[in-house]
């Protein structure tokens, strides 16, 4: 199920998409995380663990692979940007990492095929034409797990 896109209009509308997404969150929730460089994935990111009440500064894993937070759930903030091989993706060891957390991978389209085929996939991307700041974030539920919750975001963004 995909909902029709959100429009931000900024880093603080794009953060707010985030915070709502982790209002919907359980453990052992994994949340892909796509876009092209500069589209907000961290930006995203930082929300979702706003919501999720964590707060200490979230700052993008390029080069760290993985960052821990703790919240009212625990949050792993994976970007496989770096990797090279889908073997280093197994080396990381998600399954252990993601145990009773929200895992949220960073450039995870790349590596779906290897992530649960139940999670939310977020992609951000920058309109053609118009604000630089502004970006459309599509929410596509795969598997029963986010498939009654995705169309509860954009219901709750309406309202705020």
């Amino acid at each position: 199920m995909t909902d029709p896109d959100i429009r931000t209009a900024g880093a603080d509308e794009t953060r707010a998409v985030g915070r709502v997404v982790a209002e919907l969150c359980e453990p052992g929730d994994v949340v892909v995380v796509s876009g092209d460089l500069g589209a907000g994935k961290t930006t995203f990111v930082q929300g979702l663990a706003a919501g999720l009440g964590v707060d200490e500064p979230v700052v993008s894993p390029t080069f760290t692979l993985a960052r821990e937070y703790h919240g009212a759930l625990r949050l792993v903030h994976v970007d496989v940007y770096r990797l090279d091989r889908v073997q280093e993706l197994l080396h990381l060891g998600l399954d252990d990492l993601a145990a009773e957390a929200v895992l949220v991978v960073e450039w995870g389209d790349v590596v779906a095929d290897h992530l649960p085929a139940d999670h939310l996939a977020v992609r951000l991307a920058a309109p053609s034409a118009g604000d630089p700041d502004q970006r459309a974030v599509a929410l596509h539920a795969t598997g029963p797990a986010w498939a009654d919750r995705v169309g509860r975001v954009a219901a709750a963004l309406t309202r705020r």
